[in-house]
């Protein structure tokens, strides 16, 4: 799916159910004509190129737009040319990059921190470090602003939270695995400054970031949420 546009937004059980139906072969085959057609197409072509049913073909399609696969639009053609006739759906795929992996992992998301931390470190006198901490706070800030939670934002970028009877917010998942493990400092720096920005985007002064090692308790993440005493 290259030339596609990755995003973060949807749940990790959503992506993971569109990766799943693109696993069947016949929706797979509507999904790659409409991408290389880059045009809303209609049933009956779909049917015709593709040698189904029009009802198989039109089951599935409508299936994909359900799960956000494909956008769906109306027009008219009939015998007298475009604008004429009944209005008739075609579909088209939607461009958008949808990553899934188990556990979860948001390598999108620290991928475009890193680049961002990077081009600022070349155009200004301030440290790697620095950068990282503004970039990272300042993501954080947009999806707590975005999700409006903490949870919300924790369930998007894939921290698995487990609360604790004391208000502490453990994570058992880091949603940047592989690259903590060779880049532990900047990859903890960005994580950490993430979730502060989160905090405040959100307006949730109940809680702060607290550093702690991977391991700790219940954590798999370099970092908790405790309550504010």
């Amino acid at each position: 799916m290259e030339g596609l546009v990755a995003v973060v937004s949807s749940s990790w059980s959503a992506r993971t159910a569109i990766v799943a139906s693109l696993g069947d072969p016949t929706r797979r085959a509507l999904f790659d004509y409409l991408r290389q057609a880059g045009k809303p197409v209609g049933r009956d072509e779909l049917a015709h190129a593709l040698e189904l049913p029009r009802a198989v073909a039109a089951t599935q399609l409508d299936r994909m737009a359900r799960e956000g696969i494909l956008s769906v639009s109306f027009s008219k053609t009939g015998p007298g040319g475009p604008g004429t006739g009944r209005p008739a759906k075609r579909y088209a795929a939607v461009t958008t990059e949808v990553l899934a992996s188990v556990p979860e992992r948001s390598y999108e998301l620290i991928g475009d921190l890193i680049a961002a931390a990077a081009e600022r470190s070349m155009v200004n006198e301030e440290s790697v470090e620095q950068n990282a901490r503004a970039v990272g706070r300042e993501r954080g800030y947009e999806l707590g602003q975005a999700h409006g939670t903490i949870e919300g934002v924790l369930e998007a970028t894939g921290y698995s939270p487990l609360s604790i009877d004391d208000g502490t917010i453990e994570f058992t998942n880091c949603p940047f695995h592989r690259l903590a493990l060779d880049h532990p400092m900047l990859v903890c720096c960005l994580s950490g400054a993430l979730l502060e920005g989160a905090l405040e985007g959100c307006g949730d002064a109940t809680r702060s970031v607290e550093a702690v090692s991977p391991g700790h308790g219940g954590s798999q993440c370099c970092a908790r949420l405790i309550r504010r005493s």
